[in-house]
């Protein structure tokens, strides 16, 4: 059974990164794609670019906002057969340096973005999902979700919660015919981290790499936990196991104890005054 050829398949955050990479990988598997985004000009040339590909169309969607959501997907099931087959929650932020110096609105927006969005989101397609007894969702979260280092922990609290709600839900609905799955890729080359440095046993995967991870889990709907690159997760899991003392050796070897705390901070302004700043939608100029 194909689970992507004619599927009415959501992404959300999809106007660049991940979610454009997984977009394209959907259509070159002749998915019906729908794509989300708050950046309306980015959304407007990811829609014309992808449409080369296949049938996609995408809408304005601030995850952090329920009737937006609702909306959003009202949409999604109009261009399609009228349900949503898979849910994909890709929007995502990541603030990284001092616990301390992160700000009330960065915390707050992190928090927004990344869990609540998440939250929002399955919230809004299992009552569908559970009627009809098929459907799945895919939660796009990190390996910081595993194994958080410094200067990530914002971000990897987030990531810890997006972990732990698909791991629950993927129990609670499996036997109700529905699917949830989360993937979790390693240091991954967005813009999520421009002005990092990371060492050589941090070298980044590539966008593709996560949308091939996607296609992974949706033609083998019984995984509930992917990690990209798939050797990584054993790991993350054992340094869980580790004392502070090994853990703390291990991280300043592969020098994860300071790449997100001595970065640079100009190459890394921009982006950081936009995921502080990532709820609501934002008009063409």
């Amino acid at each position: 059974m194909d689970n992507i050829r004619g599927k009415t398949i959501v992404i959300t955050g999809a106007a660049r990164g991940i979610g454009f990479a997984t977009a394209k990988a959907l259509l070159a598997r002749d998915a019906r794609v729908v794509i989300g985004d708050r950046d309306i000009a980015s959304l407007g040339k990811a829609v014309t670019d992808l449409n080369r590909l296949g049938r996609v169309t995408g809408y304005p969607l601030d995850v952090t906002d329920a009737e937006s959501f609702a909306t959003f997907l009202d949409k999604a099931r109009a261009d399609g057969t009228g349900q949503i087959d898979v849910l994909i929650n890709n929007a995502g932020v990541m603030p990284i340096g001092p616990f301390l110096e992160q700000s009330e609105q960065a915390i707050r927006t992190a928090v927004e973005v990344n869990f609540y969005g998440t939250l929002t989101g399955c919230r809004q397609v299992l009552p569908e999902m559970v009627e009809r007894r098929s459907g799945h969702i895919i939660n796009i979260a990190s390996l910081a979700g595993m194994v958080a280092v410094p200067g990530q922990s914002v971000y990897a609290s987030t990531k810890f919660a997006v972990v732990g709600l698909s791991t629950a839900l993927a129990d609670e609905f499996a036997p109700q015919g529905v699917r949830v799955s989360v993937v979790l890729p390693t240091f991954t080359d967005t813009e999520l981290i421009s002005g990092t440095h990371p060492s050589a046993s941090q070298k980044p995967v590539q966008p593709d790499d996560i949308a091939a991870g996607v296609i992974k889990v949706l033609d083998k709907p019984s995984v509930t936990h992917l990690s990209v690159p798939a050797a990584l997760r054993p790991i993350s899991a054992a340094t869980q196991m580790l004392s502070p003392k090994a853990r703390r050796w291990l991280a300043h070897k592969m020098g994860n104890d300071t790449v997100f705390l001595n970065f640079d901070t100009a190459a890394r302004a921009d982006y950081e005054q936009r995921a502080q700043t990532a709820t609501g939608i934002i008009e063409e100029e």
